[in-house]
């Protein structure tokens, strides 16, 4: 890619909508509480903003159970406050990217209602549904993410049918032709409104193993990772066959065919697959998606050594394609406490954020992070997330991630007039926009002023990376762009480093005005604060 893109380098934020501002006391954020905000998001330093599942949906899984593609759910507000919403952010400058749910529908949907309803209607065959074994259990061993069997039992038509997410989430049917054609057709409606992005949730679970083979088992020593607890059964298995089929690139291909209508317009996969970077580079490039990322930095294991192995691979086995980092989402711990502890000091948060918007790609910063906010502790009684409900006390779900945004110190920290759907905690409101903005040394305006500064390094945004050997916990590497080459170091403490790191201190000039704690190069050792950077331009 010679032509610089608009969305390569770029900062895309990350909002969920149900937490982020409501505007009309019900309790749940909604399309003009994000209208509202823009200014904030502008004066962040963003370049986008991508808006998770707002559609008509049951919300058994909060939107990402979709009943009607194409309509807003009221408690979100209309399509007419869509348009407004785009429109309003195109006058700042900011691009909006929206959420596509295309592995599946709520058992709500339309066509799942009529699907279910005989094995010879119209769409009978718009889902993956399946004979039982002659005892009359599923017919294969496939295990459903949020715990136990994948199939659920359908006595209309004495099937079964997938569900690799909760059992009312059915799996749509791409082997069906008319299938692909009509998700296709829901992207081109949105397309049309004028969005600039769509992030597609699952996008390697488009298609399953017509055959319905049994996943093998997996070693017990490798039930961890990917963001899958040893306490879940999907762990149990290596998931060859209900999902990251071969089928799906040729879907993608017909996918970026028509994105390629819209000049402006990028897609960004999301990816879990057994081999999540190798799906990654097979997924991306000049005739499949723009973008895509994985779960590799949203695990538990955060060591310098750690991230440099990710994009090392990544560059590897992707050279001519562009990632998508990101640290945090809506469906993981936030990366203040996962990475640093329930006691991480806030400027943990703010070099985190420096570090991955200074990798070799885009990168995704989810709502809250700016402001370093810690993961919460929902007790069992407010819990929202039918995962968390399933695997307490184990494991706790992923409401402690989507708690509402903190705007105020004061009554529901600004979020809503109303009750609000999850508890705003008390130890947010401290950390709320209020006080931060106020505050010049608050993360909030740290990861402002280093996304100001960052746009005048171009090498930072589209520059070519090597790392630099570095003792844990630096991490250190270049970024090389015509003819310019920038040293960017990172502590990953919260201790005082002191390390040896092959440069010439005479090669080294300093690039301050970045906001960040600075360290210093001399006689080849770096010395670092606690969460302290380095920038310079190597001469």
């Amino acid at each position: 890619m010679t032509k610089k893109n608009w969305w390569q380098g770029a900062v895309i934020y990350q909002i969920y909508p149900r937490s982020f501002q409501d505007s009309n006391g019900d309790g749940v954020g909604d399309l003009p509480g994000i209208t509202a905000r823009l200014d904030y998001l502008e004066r962040l330093g963003a370049d986008c903003v991508w808006i998770s599942p707002f559609y008509r949906s049951p919300m058994a899984d909060f939107g990402y159970d979709v009943a009607d593609f194409t309509a807003v759910d009221p408690m979100f507000g209309t399509l007419e406050e869509f348009d407004q919403l785009v429109h309003a952010a195109h006058a700042r400058g900011l691009r909006v990217m929206i959420d596509q749910v295309l592995s599946h529908t709520s058992v709500e949907h339309p066509w799942f209602v009529e699907s279910r309803a005989s094995r010879d209607n119209p769409r009978s065959d718009w889902y993956v549904w399946a004979e039982p074994r002659a005892d009359g259990s599923p017919p294969n061993n496939w295990q459903s993410i949020f715990g136990g069997p994948a199939w659920h039992w359908e006595p209309r038509r004495r099937q079964y049918y997938l569900h690799n997410f909760l059992q009312s989430q059915p799996d749509l049917n791409y082997h069906n032709p008319a299938v692909p054609a009509a998700m296709l057709d829901i992207l081109k409606f949105w397309l049309d409104r004028g969005i600039d992005g769509v992030r597609l949730d699952a996008v390697n679970f488009y298609y399953h193993d017509r055959l319905l083979r049994d996943n093998p088992a997996k070693p017990e020593h490798e039930r961890s990772g990917r963001g899958f607890s040893p306490d879940n059964p999907y762990a149990y298995q290596y998931h060859w066959y209900n999902n990251t089929q071969p089928e799906n690139l040729a879907f993608l291909e017909r996918l970026r065919r028509l994105f390629d209508e819209y000049p402006e317009v990028v897609s960004l996969g999301e990816i879990s697959s057994e081999d999540s970077l190798g799906t990654m580079a097979e997924y991306v490039g000049a005739k499949r998606l723009h973008m895509a990322y994985s779960f590799e930095l949203l695990t538990e294991e955060h060591s310098a050594g750690h991230i440099r192995n990710v994009v090392e691979t990544l560059e590897r086995r992707m050279p001519g394609g562009w990632p998508c980092w990101t640290l945090s989402n809506h469906d993981v711990a936030r990366v203040l406490t996962r990475w640093g502890g329930a006691d991480a000091a806030p400027s943990l948060a703010t070099v985190l954020s420096a570090m991955v918007c200074s990798l070799r790609g885009s990168v995704c910063v989810y709502q809250g992070e700016e402001l370093a906010l810690p993961e919460v502790d929902v007790p069992y009684e407010a819990l929202r997330d039918p995962y968390g409900i399933a695997f307490w006390p184990n494991f706790k779900g992923r409401d402690g991630c989507r708690t509402p945004m903190p705007w105020e110190d004061g009554p529901n920290g600004g979020f809503s007039s109303g009750h609000p759907w999850l508890p705003v905690p008390e130890t947010h409101l401290a950390l709320a926009v209020s006080h931060q903005e106020a505050d010049p040394a608050s993360p909030l305006n740290g990861l402002r002023c280093f996304l100001r500064w960052r746009r005048e390094h171009p090498a930072l945004r589209w520059g070519a990376i090597q790392f630099i050997t570095a003792p844990e916990p630096i991490l250190a590497f270049t970024r090389r762009l015509n003819g310019t080459t920038v040293l960017a170091v990172f502590n990953l403490s919260a201790a005082v480093q002191h390390a040896p790191l092959a440069l010439d201190p005479r090669s080294v000039q300093p690039l301050n005005g970045h906001g960040l704690a600075s360290g210093k190069i001399e006689e080849g050792m770096v010395l670092l604060p606690p969460h302290g950077v380095i920038f310079a331009e190597l001469v």
